[in-house]
Parts: structure tokens; sequence; C-alpha cells
């Protein structure tokens, strides 16, 4: 079990958000945390402690410019995803992205586009490529969310889903949408169905708010999915952990 850190890009600026509210329109939306720092400062912060596998999230145009300024600050050790087509893959990747981090390109009409994920594949290679598997639950089970979380798809999760797309990427991202930007709590149930079920490194994010929940995730994942904290953090205005105990905590799996 890993932490993997975040960058969370909103109007080009380092922010945290309630990611259930991202729906285009700014009266709707709840900003835990903005951040006074550039995009820079917290990519050079997670180099300095060695922490890779960390991602930066375009939430939304206008985040470009932070990305780049992000990446530049840490080459080749911080993933990217965030708008990311067959169209802008190549470019991500020459900036400085160590994965391309892909959602909502793959799906059409609730469907997953099995030929754009092929492509989207063949273009960066498997061990580039991360699917972003963020999810809501609803009636049998948890599905895929797109366009910041707002549409429902019709793919479940499931064992046979997550094999079937294991052959097409090194990585999948879940986050627990129903909680993520809370620091409420961790989806037990996700986790427990991920941990039996992912073939391929995973990482969750959502609700946590405490060291208990690292421990309740280390535990229910078997040591097998890897965490990412946002909200809850002191660098980015929580209260339930210090940066420093995550990375202690982090050292010493």
């Amino acid at each position: 079990m890993r932490f993997r850190p975040c960058i969370d890009l909103h109007e080009g600026r380092v922010r945290q958000i309630v990611g259930s509210t991202l729906q285009g329109t700014t009266t709707a939306l709840e900003i835990n945390f903005s951040s006074e720092f550039p995009p820079s400062y917290y990519a050079a912060m997670y180099r300095q402690d060695n922490l890779t596998g960390g991602h930066v999230i375009m939430l939304g145009p206008g985040n470009e410019t932070a990305a780049v300024e992000a990446l530049a600050a840490w080459p080749g050790g911080l993933q990217l995803g965030g708008g990311i087509t067959n169209t802008n893959a190549g470019l991500w990747l020459d900036r400085g992205a160590s994965h391309l981090i892909v959602t909502s390109h793959v799906f059409h009409d609730g469907l997953l586009d099995w030929v754009r994920l092929r492509d989207l594949t063949r273009q960066v290679g498997k061990q580039r490529l991360v699917l972003d598997l963020s999810c809501r639950w609803r009636d049998d089970g948890y599905y895929v969310v797109t366009d910041r979380w707002q549409k429902f798809t019709k793919l479940r999760i499931s064992e046979t889903i997550l094999d079937q797309l294991s052959a097409y990427c090194d990585e999948f991202l879940v986050h627990a949408v129903d909680v993520e930007g809370k620091c409420m709590g961790i989806d037990v149930r996700l986790l427990e169905l991920l941990a039996a079920t992912i073939p391929v490194a995973t990482t969750y994010a959502g609700g946590i708010s405490s060291i208990t929940d690292l421990e309740i995730i280390k535990e229910t994942g078997q040591g097998r999915i890897d965490v990412t904290v946002g909200s809850a953090l002191d660098i980015f205005g929580g209260a339930g952990l210090s940066y420093r105990e995550v990375v202690a905590f982090h050292e010493h799996q």
C-alpha cells in the first residue's frame, strides 16, 4: 500500500472540491480549499519526498498552464488526467506526464468504446495508461461515472470487467464519488469489492479523514490498494491528517 499524492486543478488553481458537486455551474460547486500556492509548490514537495505515482487532475477547462507547471516541476514523476484524448495524449507525455489518466474519452452514450480504448492503448502504450473508474452506487452495484462524475455509464464494476480492462492499462484510479471530498468516512463496501477483484495496481480516493481510515484501507484492501488523500490533509486546509503523518505512514509500509 502506497500513498499517492494529488494536485487537483480548478480554474487554474490548486483546489479541493466535493466531487459530486462538479456540475459545471458555480452555484452548485462546493470548494473545500483553494490554495495560495502554485501547483509547482506541491509537485516539488512530492518530488522531495519521492512520492511517485501521484496525479494531477484538470477539473474542467482553464487548467492547462497550471498542469504544465506541475509537470515541469517533476518531469516523469506525476500522472495527468482530465480531458485526455487520442489527439492530445502525445502532447501531455511530451510535457512530462509519466502516465495518462482517461475516462470520458473512452465512453459514448454510457457505453465503453472498446475501439477508442484499444487505439489509445496502442498510441501511448499499456504501461503509460491509467483508467479512471471512479464510480457511484446505483441500484445493484457501482457504476463508472464520467463528465466530472455527473453522468452514469452502464459499466458496472465487476471482476470480469476489471480483468478485461486490465489488458489495456497499467493501473486503475477509483474515486468513491459518493464520499469524495466530504471527509466523512471511506466506502468500505467499494474497497471490499476492489480487494477481491483488482488484477492491476489500483488507487482508491474518497472520504479519508484519519489515520484510522488508512489502516482500514490497508486491512480491507489486503495491502493491495494504494491511496490518495485530499481534503483531509493539512496542506489542503484539512484538520484530519498532517501531510508528514501520511508520508511517515507510507514509508513504514
